[in-house]
């Protein structure tokens, strides 16, 4: 198991990547992939629902080609021989008081977990954005992606707030 930059190369197959993962697990759409118009969210008998937009690889690749590329983000790859089994992105956001750090997504194959690869990827991550002085660091995830709130919170991640959208 190697950790290392992605390149804009890695680009398509990081998107087949995630594309793939939410359409089988659309649990793990949150606000931010509706918000990039990667995934789409619906109310549906009063519940509300994600699902992937049409044009989502098209979107994310966008998306993931503006990190690797971008000056204040940064993106990893975690593969096993020549095969991605999961990645990691983190960006700094200087909006704030001081400056703070965003894991913006954190997604190891399913048939690689259970391995320590999203512990590592996680530990990447915020060891980087340690490195560039920031302090704060926050994350996002999907509704009911249960299984990354427990990933999250017994890795020292605290549910700090709520987020709505206007049906």
């Amino acid at each position: 198991m190697t950790i290392s930059a992605a390149l804009s190369s890695d680009a398509p197959a990081l998107a087949d990547l995630f594309v793939g993962h939410i359409s089988d697990h659309p649990e793990y759409i949150s606000h931010g992939e509706i918000q990039m118009g990667v995934g789409l969210g619906e109310i549906v008998d009063g519940a509300f629902v994600t699902r992937p937009a049409q044009d989502a690889c098209e979107k994310w690749m966008k998306y993931i080609l503006g990190h690797i590329e971008g000056g204040s983000s940064a993106v990893w790859k975690l593969t096993e021989g020549e095969m991605i089994e999961g990645f990691c992105v983190a960006e700094i956001q200087e909006d704030g008081d001081a400056p703070f750090g965003v894991v913006c997504d954190l997604l190891v194959r399913e048939s690689f977990r259970g391995r320590g690869a999203g512990q590592a990827l996680l530990d990447k991550a915020t060891s980087w954005l340690r490195e560039k002085g920031v302090n704060g660091i926050y994350l996002e995830s999907g509704l009911r992606n249960h299984a990354a709130h427990r990933f999250f919170e017994k890795r020292g991640f605290v549910h700090v707030s709520e987020i709505y959208k206007l049906g």
